[in-house]
C-alpha cells in the first residue's frame, strides 16, 4: 500500500468506453430476434453468419436510438453515415469481421454531466458515439478442453460511448456510469444491466505527475461486470502504475483483465501484439443519410431527461438535492412524482411519501410503479387532507 505522500504526487487519468446493447426486437443488419436467454444458436440466420451472397440491411430503429443518445448528450449528429468492416479473427465473430463505424461516427462530441457525493458537478466530455454489431459468445465449460460458441448475440445492435480522458478518480468513473445508465433507461434504449452484459465497460487508465501536460502510457482494463468493479479496477491500476513509476520501471501499454475475487488486474496482451484491424468501408451497405425531417421527429420524441428533472425538482419544487437525486434515479418514479405535483402544492410532503411509503410498498411487493394501486391524484388528495388536519399521517 503506497503512502498518501507518494500517491498525492500523481494524477489519475481515465477514459471509459461503454457498450450499450440496444433494446430492439431484431438485430442491427438482420431480422433475427434479439430475445435474451434462448437456446444457443437458435437466433441466427445466413445474414448473421455472413454466408456468401447475403446482403445486410440497416435496422432504422438502431439509428434512431443512437440519435436519441447523441441528442441527450448534446452531440453533433452526423448526417451521412458510412459503416466499415473491422477485420480480426476470433471464434465468436462468425463473419471474420465486425461491422461498425470508423471515421464518421453518428454522434460527435457532447458531454455527460455528473454529480459527485459531495455535491460537486462536472462535465465529462465525449469523443464519439458510434453504432456497431455485437459478437457471439464463447463458452468455456469446467474441465472441458473445447470452447463452445453461441452466435445468438452476434449481430445484436450496440452503441459504443467513448469518453475523453477527463475522469480523475474512481468516484468520477462510478458517477459517470450511473449517469449513462440513467440516460439509456430514460431514453428506453437499453436496460443498463452490467451484470447481464447489456452494458459493458472498458477503462483506459494512465498516471502522470500532477501539473504535467503530457499523458502517460495508457493501459486498457477489461472484464468488469459492475460499476463497483470498474471503480476497484481503476483504484488498483492507479496504485500499480504509480508503484512502477516510483521504482523507475516502464509502464507497458497493454490490455489487462480484472479479477473481482482478488481486486487485481493481470496482463492479457500488449498493444504491440494487437491486430491491424484494416478498416475499410462496408461494400454491402449503402450510406445512411439522416434527413432534417427524421432528426426533428426524433427530437420531438425525446422524453424529459434526468438532469432536467433534477434541476426542475430543486428549482421549481424547492426539494433538497438528495430528494431530487433519489426521485430521478428512475424515470417512472420521477414521472409519478411529477404528476403528484400537478395535484398538490405540498411538494416536500409529496417527496417524503414517494421516497418513503410508496417505494417501501414497491420493494416489499416486488412491484413496478406502474402497478402501484394508488393513483397520483388520490395520493395528492390524501396529502392535502393530512395538511388540513382532517386525518393524521399515521392513520
Amino acid at each position: 500500500m503506497l503512502s498518501a505522500e507518494i500517491t498525492s504526487k500523481y494524477e489519475l487519468v481515465v477514459g471509459l468506453e461503454v457498450h450499450a446493447q440496444l433494446l430492439t426486437k431484431s438485430k442491427i443488419f438482420a431480422t433475427d430476434t434479439t430475445e435474451f436467454g434462448k437456446m444457443p444458436n437458435t437466433q441466427i440466420s445466413v445474414i448473421t453468419l455472413g454466408h456468401p451472397g447475403t446482403l445486410p440491411k440497416v435496422n432504422s430503429r438502431v439509428v434512431e436510438y443512437a440519435m436519441k443518445m447523441g441528442l441527450a448528450c448534446g452531440c453533433e449528429i452526423t448526417r451521412h453515415n458510412v459503416f466499415a468492416r473491422k477485420n480480426y479473427f476470433y471464434p465468436d465473430l462468425p463473419k471474420g469481421f465486425q461491422t461498425t463505424q470508423d471515421k464518421n461516427p453518428i454522434c460527435v462530441g457532447g458531454f455527460v454531466p455528473i454529480t459527485l457525493p459531495d455535491g460537486t458537478e462536472k462535465s465529462i466530455a465525449l469523443t464519439r458515439i458510434h453504432m456497431e454489431e455485437d459478437a457471439g459468445k464463447s463458452i468455456h465449460l469446467a474441465e472441458e478442453p473445447d470452447t463452445l460458441v453461441d452466435f445468438n448475440r452476434a449481430g445484436v445492435p450496440l452503441i459504443e460511448i467513448v469518453s475523453e480522458p477527463d475522469i480523475r478518480s474512481s468516484e468520477e468513473a462510478y458517477a459517470y456510469l450511473v449517469e449513462i445508465k440513467k440516460l439509456v433507461r430514460y431514453l428506453e434504449i437499453c436496460d443498463g444491466n452490467m451484470e447481464e452484459g447489456s452494458m459493458r465497460c472498458d477503462a483506459n487508465v494512465s498516471v502522470r505527475l500532477r501539473g504535467a501536460k503530457e499523458y502517460g502510457k495508457k493501459v486498457e482494463v477489461k472484464n468488469m461486470n459492475s460499476f463497483r468493479n470498474v471503480a476497484r479496477a481503476i483504484e488498483h491500476e492507479f496504485e500499480r502504475q504509480v508503484e512502477l513509476v516510483e521504482a523507475g520501471k516502464e509502464i507497458v501499454s497493454e490490455t489487462r483483465t480484472f479479477d473481482a475475487n482478488t481486486g487485481t488486474t493481470a496482463s492479457m496482451r500488449t498493444k504491440e501484439d494487437l491486430n491491424d484491424y484494416r478498416y475499410f468501408p462496408e461494400p454491402d451497405l449503402s450510406p445512411v443519410v439522416i434527413s432534417e425531417e427524421w432528426l426533428e421527429s426524433v427530437k420531438a420524441s425525446m422524453p424529459p431527461l434526468p438532469r432536467e428533472l433534477y434541476h426542475k425538482f430543486v428549482d421549481k419544487y424547492g426539494l433538497p438535492g438528495y430528494d431530487a437525486g433519489v426521485l430521478t434515479d428512475s424515470k417512472e418514479i420521477a414521472m409519478y412524482f411529477e404528476e403528484l405535483c400537478h395535484h398538490t402544492s405540498s411538494f416536500k410532503a409529496a417527496s417524503n411519501w414517494v421516497m418513503g411509503p410508496v417505494k417501501s410498498y414497491l420493494n416489499e411487493h416486488n412491484e413496478h410503479i406502474s402497478d402501484f394501486p394508488i393513483s397520483a391524484q388520490s395520493l395528492a388528495e390524501l396529502i392535502d387532507m393530512i395538511d388540513a388536519g382532517k386525518v393524521s399521517f399515521s392513520a
